[in-house]
């Protein structure tokens, strides 16, 4: 796991890099990708779909209206649940968050055959897998 930090923190860093001009920080490319895919989707959505706690995803969707990039409503059906939309702003900045996204990739991956790809990207899904088997089965202990 210790690599797999390494990993995150140069993409951070990357994506710091990229998105300057914007005043966007690194952690708010996975905000824009979930939202832009899935509008509408709730803040407990949003908090379960990128792994984020529930505090934490509230603050970042702060930011992120205040400087006009979401928008959040009361869920038509359920008057305590807070849905997020994408604001124009955001959808005009998300094929270049897309475009980011696919370079680190292809930084990363340049010089690995497609066959280990394959192998690493099975394994790396199974990982994931299981970590967020934890985050539901805590969640449900909690309740």
């Amino acid at each position: 796991m210790r690599k797999t930090n390494i990993i995150s923190r140069c993409e951070s860093i990357y994506r710091q890099d990229k998105f300057k001009k914007d005043s966007l920080m690194a952690c708010h490319q996975s905000y824009i990708l979930a939202i832009c895919h899935h509008p509408g989707m709730t803040q407990e959505q949003l908090s379960k779909h990128i792994c984020i706690n529930k505090s934490g995803v509230t603050r970042h969707l702060a930011f992120l209206e205040e400087k006009g990039y979401v928008e959040r409503r009361p869920d038509a059906n359920d008057k305590r649940a807070i849905c997020v939309y994408p604001t124009q702003k955001m959808l005009d900045i998300y094929p270049e968050v897309r475009t980011v996204a696919n370079e680190w990739n292809t930084y990363l991956t340049e010089n690995i055959a497609p066959e280990e790809l394959e192998c690493f990207f099975s394994v790396l899904d199974k990982i994931a897998d299981r970590a967020q088997k934890y985050l539901y089965e805590k969640e449900d202990s909690d309740k």
